[in-house]
């Protein structure tokens, strides 16, 4: 995909093909324009297409070639911060919201899935957080405990369970988030275009949005080809906003993720790690997250990006790494890899905007897209529809500006993470 093999790896040799879309030629109207096709923007179609909203989604270049499709493809609950800070920093009305909205946010991703006959890999056996350290084993029991208190069904694995379920001994402890899962994410964000376009919306790609103008009671998105009119905007572009709003970019610190896949296991080995299919990532700073696609590669990734020095650096780490954590593979060679970019805010919380009149934005995932991009999705549409107002919505609106240092944050996170990947000294 974009003529890079590093863009989308893995996700792109084995998805199913796209839906056919063209670019945008001539001019369109409809009663919603999207920007941005990717998780959030083509569940959004899909939700307002099936309220008989006229929906067209605008992608500058092809689906799911953002964040989309790239992901490690983990379909988790809540987002990265603990419920108890995450009500700690909402308070306790938009807290609340954003607990009930997303402590089961897996189960509506693998209903639409359902639904729809989406064939995307989908695993339901839930995630692993693995501890590590002192630190690592009293954060997993904290989760354990707030999210216990919550009702959710999580357990707390001891060191042999934790080797039982991923292959590795390297943990002492981890948490069971049974609620959660693994896709294959590009063919997930592949699957959601299809059911949409399905249900009556228009996607056309190729067809960045060079600007936006308010003309009498719509807006008019004008790309090179063409325009498309609609009383509301929806801009999920997220990172990798670039001419419209980019404030929706700066607003945000990126910081790259890379994964590496192996060459498909052999038989043997590919039961003995992670063999009921759980995806799995760990305490660390940098963190390793690793999963299993359905032919038998292990999946590593981590943070950085795979340009300059940093694709050396890191593909030696993926190698140490996965010997440290699964010595049966012994030398194995990798078939895939890519990178992609996440969007981090300040307080590690997404952000709703409301720039304009029948505008809207959300923006800064954190690395947790998947479920919270789906389920944010249903909320935009039930508010663009009418049936909530903005005040109810599960966020407060916030305004629009840059991160302070955000060049200079983001260069020390992509060299930060070159030096934590260097062998350690002797």
């Amino acid at each position: 995909m974009l003529n890079d093999r590093q863009s989308h790896g893995l996700w792109e040799r084995t998805a199913p093909p796209p839906p056919q879309t063209k670019k945008l030629a001539g001019d369109v109207a409809a009663d919603v324009a999207i920007v941005g096709a990717g998780y959030t923007g083509l569940a959004a179609a899909l939700h307002l297409a099936e309220r008989g909203l006229a929906t067209v989604v605008l992608e500058a270049a092809q689906v799911g070639s953002g964040a989309a499709g790239r992901s490690t493809g983990m379909v988790n609950a809540g987002l990265w911060m603990m419920p108890a800070v995450l009500k700690e920093t909402l308070g306790p009305i938009y807290g609340d919201r954003m607990l009930e909205l997303l402590r089961d946010s897996p189960r509506r991703v693998f209903h639409i899935i359902d639904k729809h006959n989406i064939l995307c890999e989908v695993k339901r056996v839930g995630t692993i957080h693995c501890g590590t350290g002192k630190k690592g084993i009293a954060e997993i029991a904290e989760r354990a405990r707030q999210w216990q208190a919550l009702g959710a069904p999580v357990h707390i694995l001891s060191a042999d369970e934790t080797h039982l379920r991923t292959g590795t001994t390297a943990f002492p402890t981890s948490l069971l988030d049974l609620r959660a899962g693994t896709i294959q994410p590009l063919a997930y964000v592949r699957g959601l275009a299809r059911v949409a376009i399905a249900s009556g919306a228009r996607i056309f790609t190729a067809s960045p949005v060079e600007h936006i103008v308010r003309e009498g009671n719509d807006w008019r998105l004008a790309t090179e080809g063409g325009s498309a009119r609609a009383k509301w905007v929806f801009l999920s572009t997220n990172v990798y906003t670039s001419q419209i709003f980019p404030e929706l970019r700066g607003g945000q610190v990126v910081l790259p993720f890379f994964h590496f896949a192996t060459m498909p296991m052999a038989p043997s080995i590919h039961r003995t790690i992670l063999p009921e299919g759980h995806g799995a990532w760990d305490t660390r700073t940098p963190m390793t997250a690793f999963r299993r696609d359905d032919a038998g590669r292990l999946i590593i990734g981590s943070v950085g990006a795979l340009r300059g020095t940093g694709t050396r650096i890191h593909r030696n780490w993926a190698r140490r790494r996965i010997r440290a954590l699964f010595p049966q593979l012994g030398d194995i060679e990798f078939e895939h890899e890519w990178y992609g970019r996440i969007g981090m805010t300040s307080d590690h919380l997404p952000r709703l905007h409301a720039p304009a009149e029948n505008m809207i934005a959300v923006t800064g995932f954190n690395g947790r897209g998947i479920a919270p991009g789906t389920v944010f999705a249903g909320e935009i549409a039930r508010y663009i529809s009418g049936e909530v107002p903005l005040d109810a919505m599960f966020l407060p609106v916030s305004s629009v500006r840059n991160t302070f240092l955000r060049a200079l944050r983001e260069g020390y996170y992509e060299l930060g993470a070159q030096i934590a990947h260097l062998p350690p000294a002797r």
